[in-house]
Order: C-alpha cells, then structure tokens, then sequence
C-alpha cells in the first residue's frame, strides 16, 4: 500500500515532507512485531499512527484497544492493565481479567505512557521482555501474546533522567522511534486540512462553507496551534456554526477564535523587550561596538578617498559635506561638562577643518597637519558616554533612554548608580 492509499484509508490529509516519513515508518515497520514509541505534541494525531500499524499488520484481524495511561488513577491502573483476583483489594468482589488478557493475539496502544507509575512500568517491561504478567493478588503467571506501542507527549528521555522513567522501560519501548510532526511544522497543511474540516461541518449543520481571504490564510498558517489538528478541527466546528452568515472570514474575525497572545508567528525578540533576565549590560556593550565600529568604517572611507583623490581634495569636499560635517561633530564631541570625547580612531587625521583653511573657503591638504589619535579600550567610559547621550537626548526621560540603548529600564537604573551618575 503506497502513502496515498494510506492517507485515503485513515483521512489523513497533507503532504508534507515530515509527514510523509512518519506515515512510511510506521507502514514498514507494521508487517513486523516490533515495539514502536511514537512522540508527538498533544492533538497531533498519534493514536491514528497506531491504527496504521495495527491495520497493517499480521495482527489487523485481532482486537486492538487504547488505553490512555494518564486518565488511570494510579491505584487502579495495575488491576486495568494485568487483572486481579477475588479479593486481592477492597472492592475486588470477583476476578477480572485486564486489558493484556483480553488483547491476547492483538495490540494494545498505552497512550500517554510516561504518566505510568515506577512499580507499573516493572510490570510491563517484564511483557515486553517475555510476554509474562501476574494478576494483581495472584501467584500464577499469565502469558500474552500482544503488540505494545506506546505514545507520549513529552522527553521521555529528561524523564529518564530525573528518575521518572526506567531507562531500560525507555529502551524497549523505542525500538523504532516514530515522531508525528506538529502542524507549526507542517504549515503547508494548515490550509487544507481546514478546508476539510470546514466542508465537513458545513454538511453536518447544513450551513454555507465560508471561505477565508489572504489576511485571515496567512493568520491561519502562522498561528502556533498549542493543541494542533484537535484545535484546528475545534476552530473549524465553531466558524461552521457561529458565521453561518458570512461567505468569506477575514482576519479580525478570525482573530476571534484565536487566543491573542498565540495568534502571532515566531519572529525575533526586540532587543531589550524582554526585561532584565535576556538583556544585560554585555548587550550595551555590543551596540557600543558596532557603533564604533561603523563610525570608523565611515571616516576610514573618507580619508582613503582623500588620498586616492588629492588632486581634486576641494572638489570631494564639497559634493560630501554632509557626512564629514557629521564626522568632525563626532570627533570633536564633548559632553556636559563640556569635556572633549575622544573617538578611538586607528587612522591619522587632518586637522581638520581650523588649520588649513584659506580666506578663499578652500581646504588645502597639500601640507595637512597629521594628529595621532591616541585609542582608548575603556568600555566603562563609551558606556558611561552613551548613557549621558541617550539621556540628554531624551530630557531624562529614563525609559525611553533604556529604550534607545536597548536595555531594560532596571537595567539603565542600576548603571546610573554604579556610574554614579549626577542627571
């Protein structure tokens, strides 16, 4: 049977690369008897896996149940899975017999298999090892020939880890590892498997199939879907039922369905958005940098074509006076306290403009005079500058100033007493 008699088989719609290696998984390893973990997010659709691997297998013919571990109060859940005798516990009137008993020659899917309890999860690695179990209460063992494929939610290998989940349970059940993508990851789905969805529920509660324009598309396509194809199929039954009305949805009606905080897709974080946990005075420091180091890419650039161009020195002045008037302020800064700012600077420098200028309003670099710019490596001091700058820029105004450096308002605040800053 090829994918697409698959997906027709088990209404699986899409055709997304991830998707696709998931469903040829578990169609090559159903004819065998092999155990199978299968991981996905919550509403991703792994027990319809389970179904592909039961249904084309040797054992199609025989019963197939799925247990969800995680809804089995933990003191039930040996008597659920493996049975108990008359009397082994109070309320035990008569025997029972469990879910391995009566899936003998079957499969059992354990869904949600991390939320087992230790002495539980014992139990069943002894099935998966040698087809054995007791009866709670009981003495005899019982043999059983079933498949196992268990599913879960979460790392079962951090579980492990924290001493949550047998490592040698882990091992037995991830024979052959099965991930079901998210729908954030199979996005090129989205579309599709709402339109099913709305189609479906048109039909159900005999109203119009409304349509979605581009705005409200690219919303759909972009939103993160915590509770996946479960959620997807949620929103489609509610727009069925409540905009019965319309033909055509856009985003802000969209919108209406969709947690806000959720709706939007995964972009990156503005710096210093995020308080004072993300970003730290070592984020000023690079923005200081790059500062820097912009600036002296732009003189550098000046004085190169002021060499290579000496013969027309005058003529370059004056179609770049903008940038080099922006330059000399830069250079020639001073603060509040009316100190000179020394920009470090690894070139040699006119004078510039005081020395070499004649009453003609020309420059004359024929005979510059070259000052050495001594270089500072004092981070602390361009820290301290950009901090007075961004302040006075904003008239004190700190929480636009921490906005300006790209730092949190806590952060700027407790710079100001470090430095101690006199605003």
């Amino acid at each position: 049977m090829d994918l697409q008699e698959i997906k027709n088989r088990f209404s699986i719609i899409g055709n997304s690369p991830l998707l696709n290696r998931a469903i040829d998984i578990a169609r090559q390893v159903a004819p065998t008897d092999i155990s199978v973990l299968i991981t996905g997010e919550s509403g991703s659709g792994k027990e319809v896996f389970s179904q592909i691997i039961h249904q084309l297998s040797a054992r199609k013919h025989g019963p197939f149940i799925a247990v969800n571990c995680g809804a089995i109060p933990e003191g039930t859940i040996d008597s659920e899975l493996f049975g108990h005798e008359k009397g082994s516990f109070t309320g035990a009137h008569e025997a029972r017999k469990g879910y391995f008993e009566v899936v003998n020659g079957g499969t059992i899917f354990l869904d949600e298999v991390a939320e087992l309890p230790v002495g539980t999860q014992a139990r069943l690695l002894r099935v998966l090892e040698s087809g054995e179990y007791l009866r709670v209460g009981s003495s005899k063992v019982q043999k059983t020939n079933v498949r196992i494929i268990a599913a879960t939610n979460v790392n079962v290998y951090d579980a492990v880890q924290k001493g949550k989940f047998r490592e040698d349970l882990y091992y037995r059940l991830n024979t052959v590892p099965l991930k079901v993508p998210s729908l954030r990851e199979r996005k090129e789905d989205i579309y599709l498997i709402f339109r099913k969805f709305i189609s479906d529920f048109s039909v159900k509660y005999r109203s119009p199939i409304v349509q979605l324009n581009d705005e409200a598309r690219a919303l759909l396509e972009n939103y993160k879907w915590p509770g996946n194809v479960r959620q997807l199929r949620n929103l489609g039954e509610q727009i069925a039922v409540l905009e019965n009305d319309k033909k055509e949805i856009d985003a802000p009606s969209l919108l209406k369905y969709l947690p806000y905080e959720q709706a939007v897709s995964d972009l990156p974080a503005r710096l210093g958005s995020n308080g004072e946990n993300d970003f730290t005075e070592r984020d000023l420091l690079y923005k200081v940098l790059f500062d820097m180091k912009k600036d002296l890419m732009d003189l550098k650039k000046v004085v190169v074509d002021l060499l290579q161009n000496s013969e027309n020195t005058n003529e370059y002045l004056a179609s770049n006076t903008g940038i080099i008037n922006k330059l000399y302020q830069d250079v020639h800064a001073v603060d509040e306290a009316g100190n000179t700012l020394q920009i470090p600077l690894n070139v040699s420098t006119p004078n510039y403009p005081t020395q070499n200028y004649n009453p003609n309003g020309n420059y004359n670099f024929d005979h510059p005079v070259v000052e050495e710019v001594e270089e500072t490596l004092s981070l602390e001091e361009k820290e301290i500058d950009f901090i007075r700058k961004a302040l006075k820029k904003h008239k004190g105004k700190r929480k636009y100033a921490a906005q300006e450096l790209g730092i949190s308002e806590r952060t700027l605040y407790r710079k100001i007493k470090e430095y101690d800053l006199n605003l």
